[in-house]
């Protein structure tokens, strides 16, 4: 009786402990651009601009799985209820799946508090309606991967792809081929404004070692047309 005793006397000494902690930190917005590292290569701060996930432009105040122009909200965050604001937003950032079990998130969380305070006060402040359009649209490109691809020059504008046993060849426009093993090839469709015109794909590099890329169509339906059986 004694040892369940003070095992509660812990827990709720550790719990305030916590909560002092998230009091006393000082927010710092200038620490939380750097902490949404993490997450602008699945987060946009521009509106209606999804990317794996939501755009989170307009998020305060905005219920869980609410958002109309993003279709791939799992049933669990549909179905929870929860409204973003500082208290529930800190509970999604340290542990996405404890807070909402059964999401999609595979993120697994910030565990330190003064990450998430600053964290939340940056995203406070460029998720105001209208706000992302005057950071000059910075918000979802700070991942690095996010381009125009209407826009990329020859070297990156697919003139055609081979496939021959476990190899593809992507001829690029400006004449150059490069071969890829076809588990290191990736083709993707990115039918947003952001993504390639039709009929001309984009080799997007991918990975660290130079050995892997994506090739964007405009559409699904361009994919089988566009790769040549050819050895």
């Amino acid at each position: 009786m004694r040892r369940q005793y003070l095992t509660m006397v812990l827990a709720v000494a550790g719990m305030l402990f916590a909560i002092t902690a998230a009091w006393s930190a000082k927010p710092d917005a200038n620490r939380g651009q750097k902490v949404f590292g993490a997450c602008a290569g699945c987060h946009s701060l521009e509106p209606d601009r999804n990317m794996t996930g939501p755009s989170l432009s307009g998020l305060w105040n905005r219920k869980s799985g609410s958002l109309a122009t993003f279709p791939r909200y799992s049933s669990a965050l549909k179905s929870s209820g929860v409204v973003w604001d500082d208290k529930t937003l800190d509970e999604w950032i340290t542990d996405p799946q404890h807070f909402i079990p059964g999401n999609d998130m595979t993120f697994q969380g910030i565990k330190d508090v003064q990450q998430r305070v600053d964290l939340l006060a940056f995203l406070r402040k460029t998720t105001e309606p209208g706000h992302a359009s005057q950071m000059g649209g910075m918000g979802g490109r700070m991942g690095g991967g996010d381009v125009d691809l209407k826009t990329v020059g020859p070297a990156q504008r697919v003139r055609a792809i081979s496939y021959c046993r476990d190899t593809f060849r992507v001829t690029t426009a400006n004449g150059d081929t490069r071969a890829f093993w076809d588990r290191n090839l990736r083709l993707k469709v990115d039918g947003s404004n952001g993504g390639p015109e039709k009929g001309a794909p984009a080799l997007v590099g991918a990975g660290m070692m130079g050995d892997r890329a994506d090739v964007i169509f405009a559409g699904p339906e361009e994919i089988s047309g566009f790769i040549k059986p050819e050895c």
